[in-house]
C-alpha cells in the first residue's frame, strides 16, 4: 500500500468498503475507475481502457466517464444487476492540504434506483429482505419500493414460499444475512434473478423505530430492520417518505403460486416475457402510473373477502352505467402525475421545480375527482372521496411560489414567481430595469445641475460613475458628488445612491440564481411535511383509477357482473378467454359453458390437440381471478365461488437452470397442488403424465385424479389424451367427462372449439400433423402404422374385466407373455386373488413392501 501514490491509496481504502460495487471515483470533471473495476467496466460499458502511473512499476488499468454523462453509464450498469458506489470530492480542492477528501455519497443498486429509464412508470421497483429464523423453520419477508415509500412485511413458513413471494413482487434485489446458506443465495440469483446484498445489522436505532410502530412481534421487526438499515447505510440520507411497515398475511388473499402465475400469463407472457398478451395488458386502462402499479398488485393478490369483492363490483357497476361521470373522471385523472414518486423525490432530495409544478397540477384536479366520486352514492365511493385529502395549503403554496414553466435545473433561476419574495423582486427589478434607471438618473442629474453634457458611464475597474467635463466643474455644488477619478479633460464622481444601485445591478443575476435556489430548498422542506398526506391521497386516486379501468374494459369487452356463490357453485354460461378473444381481434371467439357443483367436482376433458382444451381451462381460472380482484368477467352469465387458491399444471418446459426435466417439473407442480389445495381451491391439470412412458403416465394420471376426487375434493379441470381414463366417470361419482368437439371433412380435421358433454371419440393426432404440413410420405406412413396398431388392439367385444383378468403387461419385452388363469396352479390362483384384493391406494410405502414380501415368500414356498 505504501508504494502507491496518496491518491491511489485513498482509492483503495474506499474501494475496500465497497468490494461488490463499481467505485465511481471523482477526479475533477470525470469519474474514474481503476484496477479490476476499470477492466470490467470498460467491457460492460464499451469504453476505452487506458492506464496511469500509480507509484508502482506496472501502470494501473484505468477508465473514466465525464461527470455530466455519469447517470447514463450508472443506469447501464445497474440495469445489468451491478452496484455503483458514487464517490465525490467533499472538500474544496483550493483549501485541501494534500489529497482532496473524498467520500461515497450514495450506493446505487438495482433495488434502490430513484430515476432513469429503468424505472418504469407502471412498474414498482422493489427491494426485498429475507430473514431466516430458527434454521429455516420460518422466514421474515419484507419489501420496499424506495421510489414510492411502500413498505410491507410478512412471515412465511418455508423456503419455496419465499421464492414464490420474491418472484411475485418482481423484486430486483434481495438483502440477506451473511449466514444464509450459499445454496439459497444461489437460488435467489439463478431462479429469481435478483442481486443479492448482505446486511447483518438488526438493532433498532432512532431512524428505524418510527417505521416499526405498526408491527407486533420481534420477527416482523427484525425483517424490516434489516432492510431499513441497508437502505439508510447505502443511500446516506434521511428517507422521510418511507411509510410505516404494514404486515400482511398471505392467507388474506387468493394464493397463486409462481408456477400458476407463469402458466396463466397474469403479468407477462411465457414466450416473450412482455406485457402484451397478459391479463395485465388486457385490464390496463388506467390513466395514472399509480393506478397501473396498483392494478398489478391487485392481480398478484386477488381478494377472498366476499364483502370487499362485492364492494368493488358495485363500484365498477355504477361507473359502467354512468358514462359521462366516468369520462369526466378519466379526463381529470389524465392530468394527475405520479404523486407517489414525486413525494419520494421530494424526500430523497432530487426533486426539481418541474416536478413540483406537476405536483401542483395534480392537486388542482383533486376537488373535481373527489366530487365525481362522491356523486356515485356508494359507501365505498364515499369512503374514497372522504379520504381524498386535497392538501389545499400545499396547493396554495405551490401556486404562489412556482412559475408555470421553470427550467429543468434548479441552479439556473427563473423558477420563483414575482411577488413571492420581496428581496428577490428587488433583485429582479434591478436586473430588468437597471439600464432604464441609469438613464433616468442621468437625465435627473442634468436637470438638477444644469450641465447638459453630464453623463453616467461604466468600466470594470470603477463600476458606474458620473462624468463631468472640467469646463463644467464650477457649476457643481460643493459636496454633491464624491470624486473618484481625474482625467485630462474631465472628472469622474460617484454617489452613495449610484453605488447602491450599482451593487444591485451588477450582483442581481448572481444573487437571483442563488436566492432562487435557497428559496426552492426551503420550499422543498415545506413540501416534505405533506408527504404522508400526499401518499394517502395517492392511494385513494389509485383505487379510483383501477376501478374506472375495470369499468372501461368491461364496457368495451362486454363483460358481466359475476354473482358470488356461498354454496361454492360454479356456473359460467358462454364464457370466453378474455385475452385470447382480444388477440383474435376480428375473428369470432367460440364461447363455452362450464358447470361445476357438488355433483361435478372434476371435469375430465378430452379432445384433439389444438382443439382448445388448455384455453378452456385457462379461461375458467382467469374468470375466477378477474372476479376476485373486483372486475367484471368475460361471460354471458357467471356465478362463481370464492377460491382460496389456484393451482395449474399447463404446458411443458424443462427447468434448465435447476437441471430438472419436463417430467420432474410436471411432478413438482402437481405435488405442490396436491399438498396445499383445499376443497375451496381450483386445480387445472393439463395432460399430466405425458412426460413419461404411456403406462406410467396413465397410471399416474388416474392415481392423481382419484386422490383429488377422494381426498381433496377441489374443483378440478383435468385434460388428457389417455382416452382410457374416461371410464373413470362410471367409478368416481363426482367426475364428469366433457370433450372439445372436432369433425372430419374430406379427410381433414375441423376444430369446432365447442365443449360438449361426454368423452371424445378420436384424438386426430395425424390430422393435426397434417395441418402442420409435415411431409405427405410421413403422414401416409403414420396412417399405415396407426391401422396396424389399432388392428393389434383387444377387440371391442373384450370386456374390461376380461382384460384385467387375462392380460398382464410387462416392462420387459423378453418376459412379455399372456397368462391364462387356467394354466396357473391352485396356489398361484390364490396369490393372484390376494393381489387383486389389495387396496393399493390405502397402503403406505412400508405396508406395500411388507405385502410384496409376503407374496414373494408364498411364491417361493
Amino acid at each position: 500500500m505504501a508504494t502507491y501514490t496518496p491518491m491511489i491509496q485513498q482509492y483503495l481504502k474506499i474501494k475496500a468498503e465497497y468490494q461488490d460495487a463499481f467505485l465511481f471515483f471523482r477526479l475533477g470533471d470525470f469519474y474514474e475507475m481503476f484496477f479490476e473495476d476499470a477492466v470490467q467496466a470498460s467491457q460492460v460499458l464499451e469504453i476505452t481502457l487506458t492506464s496511469r502511473e500509480g507509484g508502482v512499476e506496472e501502470r494501473i488499468p484505468m477508465c473514466g466517464v465525464p461527470h455530466h454523462a455519469a447517470p447514463n453509464y450508472i443506469e447501464q450498469l445497474v440495469s445489468k444487476g451491478y452496484k455503483v458506489a458514487v464517490c465525490e470530492q467533499v472538500e474544496d480542492p483550493r483549501q485541501a492540504k494534500g489529497v482532496v477528501k473524498r467520500e461515497v455519497v450514495q450506493l446505487i443498486t438495482p433495488g434502490t434506483v430513484m430515476e432513469g429509464k429503468s424505472l418504469e412508470d407502471k412498474q414498482n421497483n422493489y427491494i426485498a429482505s429475507i430473514t431466516e429464523f430458527d434454521h429455516g423453520s420460518s422466514y421474515g419477508f419484507c419489501y420496499n419500493d424506495l421510489s414510492t415509500g411502500e413498505l410491507q412485511v410478512t412471515l412465511l413458513s418455508d423456503w419455496n414460499e419465499v421464492l414464490s413471494e420474491l418472484l411475485s413482487t418482481g423484486a430486483r434485489e434481495a438483502v440477506v444475512s451473511s449466514s444464509l446458506s450459499e445454496q439459497k443465495c444461489k437460488q435467489l440469483q439463478d431462479r429469481c434473478f435478483v442481486t443479492v446484498s448482505i446486511e447483518d445489522i438488526l438493532i433498532e436505532f432512532e431512524e428505524v423505530i418510527p417505521h416499526l410502530q405498526k408491527l407486533n412481534g420481534e420477527k416482523q421487526k427484525h425483517a424490516v430492520s434489516r432492510l431499513l438499515h441497508y437502505l439508510i447505510r447505502t443511500q446516506k440520507r434521511k428517507l422521510d417518505h418511507i411509510q410505516s411497515a404494514v404486515f400482511y398475511n398471505t392467507q388474506q388473499f387468493m394464493k397463486i403460486d409462481m408456477y400458476s402465475k407463469r402458466n396463466l400469463e397474469l403479468i407477462e407472457t411465457i414466450r416473450s416475457k412482455g406485457k402484451k398478451g397478459s391479463l395485465l395488458w388486457l385490464l390496463d386502462e388506467t390513466m395514472t402510473a399509480m393506478g397501473g402499479r396498483l392494478l398489478k398488485a391487485w392481480i398478484d393478490r386477488p381478494l377472498i373477502d366476499t364483502e370487499k369483492i362485492k364492494a368493488r363490483h358495485d363500484m365498477v357497476g355504477v361507473l359502467l352505467s354512468q358514462f359521462f361521470q366516468r369520462s369526466d373522471l378519466r379526463e381529470k385523472l389524465k392530468e394527475v402525475y405520479d404523486i407517489e414518486r414525486l413525494a419520494g423525490r421530494v424526500a430523497f432530495g432530487n426533486v426539481n421545480a418541474r416536478d413540483l409544478v406537476q405536483l401542483r397540477r395534480s392537486l388542482q384536479q383533486v376537488p373535481a375527482i373527489r366530487s365525481t366520486v362522491a356523486e356515485l352514492e356508494l359507501p365505498y365511493a364515499n369512503s374514497l372521496a372522504s379520504n381524498m385529502d386535497g392538501c389545499e395549503e400545499l396547493l396554495d403554496l405551490l401556486e404562489q411560489a412556482l412559475k408555470d414553466h421553470p427550467p429543468l435545473s434548479v441552479k439556473e433561476g427563473d423558477m420563483i414567481r414575482d411577488g413571492y419574495h420581496e428581496q428577490l423582486d428587488l433583485y429582479r427589478n434591478a436586473s430588468r430595469n437597471g439600464k432604464t434607471w441609469i438613464a433616468e438618473l442621468e437625465q435627473k442629474e442634468r436637470e438638477l445641475t444644469g450641465i447638459k453634457s453630464l453623463k453616467i458611464g461604466y468600466n470594470r475597474v470603477f463600476g458606474y460613475y458620473i462624468e463631468v467635463t472640467k469646463s463644467n466643474i464650477s457649476s457643481l455644488k460643493e459636496g454633491r458628488y464624491e470624486r473618484k477619478q481625474t482625467l485630462a479633460n474631465a472628472e469622474r464622481y460617484i454617489t452613495p445612491e449610484l453605488k447602491e444601485k450599482e451593487a444591485l445591478i451588477l450582483e442581481a443575476e448572481e444573487k437571483i440564481v442563488g436566492l432562487e435556489y435557497d428559496l426552492f430548498l426551503l420550499l422543498r422542506e415545506q413540501v416534505k411535511e405533506y408527504i404522508p398526506r400526499l401518499q394517502q391521497l395517492a392511494k385513494m386516486i389509485s383505487e379510483v383509477d383501477v376501478l374506472q379501468s375495470f369499468a372501461v374494459v368491461s364496457e368495451e369487452r362486454h363483460f358481466v357482473k359475476p354473482v358470488l356463490s356461498p354454496e361454492h357453485q360454479l356456473r359460467v354460461l358462454n364464457g370466453r378467454h378474455p385475452v385470447v378473444e382480444k388477440m383474435m381481434d376480428s375473428q369470432e371467439y367460440v364461447a363455452n359453458d362450464c358447470i361445476m357443483n357438488d355433483e361435478r367436482q372434476v371435469l375430465l376433458i378430452t379432445g384433439p390437440n389444438m382443439s382448445g382444451k388448455s384455453t378452456y381451462m385457462r379461461q375458467i381460472a382467469l374468470t375466477s381471478i378477474m372476479a376476485q380482484i373486483g372486475c367484471f368477467v368475460s361471460a354471458e352469465e357467471a356465478t362463481l365461488p370464492v377460491f382460496d387458491q389456484v393451482f395449474t399444471r399447463i404446458g411443458a418446459a424443462d427447468d434448465l437452470i435447476s437441471g430438472q426435466s419436463t417430467f420432474m417439473v410436471e411432478m413438482l407442480e402437481a405435488k405442490n397442488a396436491i399438498a396445499h389445495a383445499t376443497q375451496h381451491s381450483l386445480i387445472l391439470f393439463d395432460e399430466i403424465g405425458r412426460g413419461t412412458s404411456t403406462y406410467d403416465g396413465m397410471a399416474l394420471a388416474q392415481a392423481i385424479i382419484e386422490y383429488i376426487h377422494e381426498h381433496i375434493q377441489a374443483k378440478t379441470l383435468f385434460s388428457t389424451h389417455y382416452h382410457e381414463l374416461t371410464a373413470l366417470e362410471g367409478e368416481l361419482h363426482h367426475l364428469q367427462n366433457v370433450h372439445v368437439k372436432a369433425i372430419e371433412q374430406n379427410g381433414r380435421v375441423v376444430f369446432l372449439h365447442k365443449v360438449q358433454e361426454g368423452a371424445a371419440d378420436k384424438s386426430y393426432g395425424i390430422h393435426v400433423a397434417e395441418l402442420a404440413e409435415l411431409p405427405q410420405k410421413l403422414i401416409s406412413r403414420a396412417r399405415q402404422l396407426l391401422a396396424t396398431f389399432e388392428g393389434e388392439k383387444v377387440t371391442s367385444t373384450t370386456t374390461k374385466k376380461e382384460i384385467t383378468e387375462e392380460t398382464q403387461l410387462s416392462f420387459f419385452a423378453e418376459q412379455a407373455t399372456t397368462v391364462k388363469e387356467s394354466n396357473l396352479s391352485d396356489k398361484e390362483r390364490e396369490i393372484l386373488k390376494q393381489i387383486k384384493s389389495i387396496p393399493i391406494m390405502e397402503l403406505t410405502p412400508m405396508d406395500a413392501m411388507n405385502k410384496l414380501y409376503e407374496i414373494q415368500k408364498k411364491l417361493k414356498g
